[in-house]
């Protein structure tokens, strides 16, 4: 019997992971089974820090971001950036259209 494997999450999939993710959508982010996730946390050798929210295991997402190197992608820092960024394409078209 062979062990099941399950492909990592894309990164726009890790970045719509809600902000206290749970450890299993941890372990599929980091692309490692269930089995080997649960027996590093007993281990307390998981990378990132488990927050036990009564018997629930949670992980923050900011912490998820920054361990897979996503911590700076537009869609990480949310909505308001990109509509500000936006904003500041229109406002900079605008100035370049009334310069012609």
């Amino acid at each position: 019997m062979s062990a099941k494997t399950t492909p990592a999450l894309t990164a726009a999939e890790v970045l719509a992971l809600p902000a206290m993710t749970t450890a299993e959508q941890a372990f599929a982010a980091l692309g490692i089974g269930r089995d080997l996730g649960y027996k590093l946390i007993r281990q307390q050798e998981f990378p990132l820090a488990v927050v036990p929210l009564g018997r629930a295991l949670r992980v923050r997402r900011v912490d998820l971001l920054a361990f897979l190197g996503l911590e700076n992608s537009d869609a990480a820092r949310g909505p308001a950036l990109t509509a500000s960024r936006e904003r500041n394409n229109e406002t900079a078209a605008k100035q370049i259209g009334s310069a012609r």
